[in-house]
């Protein structure tokens, strides 16, 4: 069994000490005043004669035995706070564990919740139809329900199927679909889908099941997360759609699947909420279902975000990731390109004739013209009075003139509780920095900017301001902020663990497609992270195809890549785990590739800028910071500063043209050769957060203890 990956309780020698493990979660992240429970029983002891009390109040009764041990999932947990789980039997010390629960309506590890925050579950359509209706209460609660779905022969499509279809197979419709496997087993294709609210987001789970017949096993106890995209807009809601639960390939398969709405990024743009959102849903699965072989996690672009921030940042709950239009982070990876092309495109709308579309494209580093302003307009994720969704009222929305106190759209507004917050403006603590920053050093080195050209776009570039306002002056980032970034893994580092699983990155190429923001280098951001992190990157396999390609999991190219998924996760497990464990398990046949407009395959190791046929067909273009000399992991916010080095513009610089640069930047130019200010690896895995960017570092899951 999967389980979290970490050492939750790790049994004593046969015969010594019987153990006691939590499975739907960590032993200190439990919600909703239950978990299932496994109690190891030594070799030698009688698995009934063990007893289990909660509290001191027997419930032994609650567990069953499975493979020698006994599990179940047991209730009555505290509040809140922490429990005590006591294990004892003849032959065996006793252990206890301590276990903590939290609020099936949150927090647990993310922080306090923000406020406000908007139901909406009359607007949110079930999969057969139907509306949730209004809220009970302020956690947007619902009573749960469980619905079943058919697929039709007809047209591939899932329908409702009520009673009395449901218990009497005669009474079911002619175009029922049945799924035969190779043993000649025959299912009907129904499938059960629960929906419920946990942590305020609305989560489904998926999976086949016959009502007519409970005892047979459909499942092949796989799980299959999916993480929705998007990001702008998504403050301060519920959401109306989750990363989507019935995808009919995979659960003929007999995965199960699940989601919450707060796991898709354009309703919730906030990776720590996203990551005990999934938590949550992942817990409760659990204990209606039993605990997962794996739980692999499914998702293009902000669902990529949220795939590599929690496998990094709480390990031991994804097993494996396939990511699609990859980013490395929804903080850095994707907003300081966004930001650099705002300042970039302030400058140009101020100075239109300055520069030619070439040398625009040279400085920024994208491949289209049109790419600079739409990757600025992009930056409206930035924006406090940017982009909301429609449930927000517009009296209590931020505007810097009439309502500076209203809630603010923003990244780091939706992660203050990580970034922490200004004490008197309330506003979130600002990450971003720009100080130093040589914009266009590249096209000066290589003529493609006159040294004037450089120093006047340097001299006018200038920065934003705390609401995103052009500012004659670069952003300085808050310090405070930076370092938060780093230790709590909102800058993805790669050393948590995310070194320690299989990582499918498959991508649509869209450098050409007029500005889309899902540029190809961001993978290899991501690789070169893993690269620092763990030496090397081969637990991370790149696939490339042309744009349009879409990310269905039902396309040959993607569901080859599950297969192959499903093939490594296991044979790593088999190995132990672990980052050595991974690699020396990748299937033989998983290999960088792309693929030709024509679909054929080309097998060969993908690169930023090196040689080969898939960097001829899709070159990765860099952004504006890597044009400035930045490192392609993109991980420095505030660069180290050093004095001006006149020899690196590939020209002699005049003595008016030196004592201007060292006018531009008093304080010195980036050295990008140096960690940043605030860099540091990422301080332990699981952050717990409270508010104001306070956290606490609970690292490897707590155990049971003999006593």
């Amino acid at each position: 069994m999967a389980g979290l990956g970490l050492p939750v309780a790790t049994a004593a020698p046969p015969g010594e000490s019987v153990a006691i493990e939590v499975v739907s979660s960590r032993a200190d992240a439990v919600s909703g005043g239950d978990a299932r429970v496994r109690v190891q029983v030594p070799e030698g002891v009688d698995a009934g004669a063990v007893q289990l009390t909660l509290n001191g109040t027997d419930v032994t009764g609650d567990l069953s035995v499975t493979d020698g041990d006994l599990e179940g999932v047991i209730e009555g947990m505290r509040p809140e706070g922490a429990s005590v789980l006591r294990a004892s039997g003849p032959g065996a010390a006793p252990a206890t564990l301590r276990v903590v629960n939290h609020p099936s309506s949150g927090p647990v590890f993310a922080g306090e919740h923000q406020e406000p925050f908007y139901c909406q579950t009359e607007d949110f359509t079930t999969v057969t139809g139907e509306s949730l209706g209004p809220a009970l209460d302020e956690h947007c609660t619902v009573e749960p329900r469980t619905d079943y779905v058919y697929r039709s022969t007809e047209d591939g499509s899932f329908e409702p199927l009520t009673e009395p279809a449901l218990s009497d197979p005669d009474l079911r419709p002619e175009d029922l679909e049945v799924i035969e496997y190779d043993d000649g087993t025959q299912v009907p294709f129904i499938v059960q889908v629960r929906t419920e609210v946990i942590n305020r987001g609305v989560a489904e789970t998926s999976m086949l099941h016959d009502p007519a017949a409970p005892d047979q096993q459909a499942w092949n106890e796989k799980l299959i997360y999916r993480f929705g995209g998007g990001c702008t807009g998504g403050w301060y809601s519920q959401g109306t759609g989750t990363g989507g639960v019935l995808v009919a390939a995979k659960l003929e398969q007999g995965y199960a699947l699940a989601s919450n709405s707060l796991n898709v990024f354009g309703n919730n743009c906030n990776d720590l909420l996203a990551a005990e959102s999934f938590s949550m849903t992942r817990e409760a699965f659990i204990e209606d279902h039993g605990e997962p072989i794996y739980t692999m996690g499914w998702g293009s672009s902000g669902g990529a975000y949220q795939s590599h921030q929690i496998a990094d940042n709480y390990p031991g709950m994804l097993d494996g990731i396939i990511v699609g239009a990859s980013f490395p982070d929804v903080g850095f990876g994707m907003s300081g390109k966004l930001h650099d092309a705002r300042v970039l495109q302030n400058y140009r709308e101020e100075h239109p004739e300055a520069l030619t579309e070439d040398q625009w494209l040279a400085v920024s580093g994208f491949r289209e013209p049109a790419a600079l302003s739409a990757m600025s307009s992009n930056a409206g994720r930035l924006d406090p009075d940017g982009t909301f969704p429609s449930v927000v009222p517009e009296e209590v929305r931020f505007d810097a003139e009439t309502n500076p106190g209203g809630v603010r759209s923003t990244v780091w507004d939706h992660t203050i509780n990580a970034y922490g917050q200004d004490p008197e403006t309330g506003y979130a603590l600002r990450p971003f920095d720009n100080v130093g920053v040589q914009y266009g050093l590249q096209a000066v080195q290589d003529g493609t900017l006159s040294m004037a050209e450089f120093l006047d776009l340097n001299d006018g570039v200038g920065g934003t301001d705390i609401n995103l306002q052009p500012t004659e002056d670069r952003a300085s980032g808050d310090a405070r902020a930076i370092e938060n970034a780093y230790a709590t893994g909102r800058m993805l580092s790669g050393g948590g663990g995310l070194s320690d699983i299989p990582i499918i990155d498959h991508r649509n190429y869209t450098d050409a497609s007029g500005g889309d923001s899902h540029m190809r280098y961001h993978g290899f951001s991501t690789r070169e992270r893993l690269v620092e992190a763990a030496g090397n990157a081969d637990n991370h396999v790149m696939l490339t195809e042309p744009n349009g390609s879409g990310f269905d999991p039902q396309r040959p190219v993607l569901a080859d890549a599950i297969e192959h998924m499903d093939a490594w996760i296991l044979a790593a497990q088999q190995e132990g785990g672990g980052h050595g464990a991974v690699v020396a398990t990748r299937p033989q046949g998983l290999v960088d590739a792309c693929w030709t407009p024509e679909g054929e395959k080309i097998a060969e190791e993908q690169t930023y800028d090196g040689p080969g046929l898939c960097n001829e067909l899709y070159p990765a273009h860099a952004s504006p910071r890597i044009v400035a000399g930045g490192p392609v992991a993109s991980n420095i916010i505030q660069c180290t500063l050093r004095d001006v080095d006149p020899g690196e513009y590939g020209v002699e610089l005049s003595d008016e043209q030196l004592q201007r640069l060292e006018q531009i930047f008093p304080d010195g130019v980036c050295a990008w050769d140096q960690p940043g200010q605030g860099q540091q690896p990422l301080a332990g895995p699981w952050a717990f957060f409270e508010s104001d960017g306070e956290y606490r570092i609970a690292g490897d899951a707590p155990g049971s203890r003999p006593e």
